[in-house]
């Protein structure tokens, strides 16, 4: 496949992802009595990746996530020289969903500017202090790069990869809006800080470092317990 049609799955499937994601949270999560809530926007999020992944794995593998294009590279099952491009589309596919996204709230009246971007301490969902915060993006980015390294193993059993991580993305979810409104993926964060501003904008650096610790902990760790040893 070339990497024209790479990128522009991994732009399409990471618009998707945010619009899919954050849009539940903006649009659907507090509506008058039928709102979805933390479970109905962690179901998206899994969603979003179950969907694309069965949509462009074929084509991209359908990273949507720079945490996990860099997690993938550590443990040995991606390209040093694809990880910029693959970074690049992704960041741009979480922009312009996040624009798009801006469009449709903005529309309403009374609408505040939220975007359902990712924070610790006083923007945190709960007010969940830094450390509390560092621990819950390394871990749970460690733990969603285990689960696609070891779905999409050759020894896995075949075509269930999307399932098991969009199943586990919707767990992470589940585990962590409370804490951070849970990212795990750099452009996911990226995209709603850009148009909030303000603090989401400045502890953005956060959303970058701490999944990309824990997503090449992960290729690391896997690339040695999924060695094969005679």
């Amino acid at each position: 496949m070339s990497m024209t049609k790479k990128v522009a799955a991994e732009f399409l499937g990471t618009f998707w992802l945010v619009l899919g994601g954050c849009g539940s949270a903006v649009l659907a999560a507090a509506y008058p009595q039928l709102g979805i809530g933390f479970a109905g926007v962690a179901l998206a999020f899994g969603l979003t990746v179950l969907t694309m992944a069965f949509a462009i794995g074929h084509i991209s593998g359908c990273h949507l996530n720079p945490a996990v294009s860099l997690g993938l590279w550590a443990g040995g099952r991606f390209k040093s020289s694809e990880l910029l491009p693959y970074i690049i589309s992704q960041v741009a596919g979480a922009i312009f969903a996040a624009f798009v996204l801006y469009l449709i709230a903005s529309g309403k009246d009374g609408y505040t500017g939220g975007l359902a971007s990712n924070g610790y301490g006083e923007h945190s969902p709960n007010g969940y202090p830094y450390m509390s915060a560092l621990l819950i993006e390394v871990v749970m980015t460690f733990m969603f790069l285990i689960i696609i390294l070891g779905s999409t193993d050759e020894r896995a059993p075949k075509g269930l990869a999307p399932i098991a991580i969009g199943l586990g993305l919707t767990l992470i979810h589940l585990i962590s809006i409370p804490v951070t409104n849970t990212s795990v993926n750099p452009a996911r964060s990226t995209g709603p800080a850009i148009f909030e501003g303000g603090i989401a904008l400045q502890q953005l650096w956060f959303f970058w470092v701490m999944p990309i610790i824990g997503a090449l902990l992960a290729g690391f760790t896997y690339k040695w317990l999924g060695k094969e040893t005679k």
